[in-house]
């Protein structure tokens, strides 16, 4: 395995490194003012945002997480790794460069999955950060950590399909530029166990399709983007919205997470950089007890277990995404797996740490610390809970045995 940067990924590293020291860290206080200062934080995308996507757009840091040469940067997986850090550091940053979740999972999607029609009408304006999207799986009524429990019914009536059913913690819905939902629903409930699901495309402004509320995670409701409660009341799309074919949505999902699962873990070792060096500037400035707290043995040994925690990831994450691109997604399902459950549990240990030492300013918005801990909680449920895939581990484990 050989992990060093080649001169492209090296030029973009800079590149990225001069822009987010550039132009998104200076900003994230500017978007919180402009955000809390709304009448409605779900009424409008921030203005400056989209300018500062031209400008990533025009220096070439754009779509970077797309292997395929046709419609993105044709980086491999392992290449994408040390820029997804980067973009991670900040809860704005990977939006400017049009690699944030869950569009760049669903722009995979349809460039593997859709039809000429579909890639036409929906992945091109994504391509181009004209709209966004989201992807609808989960719901409240079933235990979603099994796919094969989505309930949400899609019934082929004539030349269209109805669609009746809830869906919740639909991230990215309540933005107001997602344009498509990517649905995941029931086509035939007679069918073998991982053939009852399809995939269907649904224009946001499809009528029976309602918005029942944004949801807040510990407090924080991630405006404008977000996470929602949907409603599908005989929500009716053209046969043609449907995705590769009825029964597949389980094929479906599954090429779909193995690279959504990898991004996620790049961007927690972002946030656990960065977490890192706020601890140790605010550990040289606070002082207690007459000296800095930099000085006290706890703080030297937060410190140090947290460098140690981020390498092991860091190094577990780079050989999942070299397996990926060496052996396929199905080879690597194994490493995807430890680092789905690895990565989101070493950045809580590192926030928190890091919390510890800023004290109660930790705990307050003046840092991006809570909100970080609160974002990096989600990722032990989201594509799957920790205990799915150590079981899948575990067993994978026990086959070689």
């Amino acid at each position: 395995m050989e992990f060093a940067d080649s001169e492209i990924v090296e030029g973009l590293r800079r590149q990225l490194l001069g822009f987010m020291d550039e132009h998104v860290y200076p900003n994230e206080r500017r978007f919180e003012q402009w955000l809390a200062a709304q009448p409605d934080r779900w009424a409008a995308s921030w203005p400056p945002l989209e300018e500062l996507k031209e400008k990533a757009r025009a220096k070439g840091l754009w779509n970077l997480f797309l292997p395929d040469p046709e419609w993105g940067a044709a980086l491999t997986n392992l290449e994408y790794a040390p820029l997804c850090e980067i973009m991670g550091r900040s809860f704005i940053g990977p939006e400017i460069f049009n690699c944030s979740a869950p569009d760049t999972g669903n722009m995979e999607l349809l460039a593997k999955y859709g039809s000429a029609a579909q890639k036409k009408q929906w992945l091109v304006p994504l391509l181009e950060g004209r709209i966004r999207s989201a992807f609808a799986m989960t719901e409240p009524g079933v235990a979603s950590s099994d796919a094969t429990n989505i309930a949400l019914s899609i019934v082929r009536d004539g030349d269209s399909y109805l669609l009746n059913g809830r869906k919740w913690w639909i991230t990215g819905a309540p933005h107001p530029l997602c344009k498509i939902f990517i649905v995941m629903g029931k086509t035939n409930p007679d069918a073998a166990r991982h053939e009852q699901q399809s995939m269907i495309l649904v224009p946001r402004d499809t009528p029976g399709l309602r918005v029942v509320r944004p949801l807040t995670v510990f407090g924080y409701d991630d405006a404008p983007h977000g996470h929602a409660e949907l409603e599908f009341r005989d929500v009716r799309v053209p046969a043609e919205n449907l995705i590769l074919g009825e029964g597949r949505g389980f094929e479906i999902a599954q090429g779909r997470l193995g690279p959504g699962r990898i991004h996620h873990c790049m961007r927690l070792i972002g946030k656990a950089e960065r977490a890192l060096e706020l601890m140790c500037v605010r550990a040289k400035e606070r002082v207690a007890f007459g000296k800095p707290i930099a000085e006290q043995t706890v703080t030297l040994e937060r410190i140090a277990e947290s460098r140690i925690e981020i390498e092991q990831t860091r190094l577990l994450v780079m050989k999942a995404a070299w397996m990926m691109d060496t052996v396929g997604n199905k080879g690597a399902r194994k490493e995807i797996a430890m680092i789905k459950v690895a990565a989101p549990a070493m950045a809580l240990r590192v926030l928190d740490r890091a919390i510890q030492v800023f004290g109660a300013a930790g705990l307050s918005a003046d840092f991006p610390l809570a909100s970080f801990y609160a974002d990096s909680r989600t990722l032990r449920f989201a594509d799957g809970p920790d205990e799915v895939h150590r079981n899948q581990i575990g067993r994978l484990e026990l086959r070689e045995h």
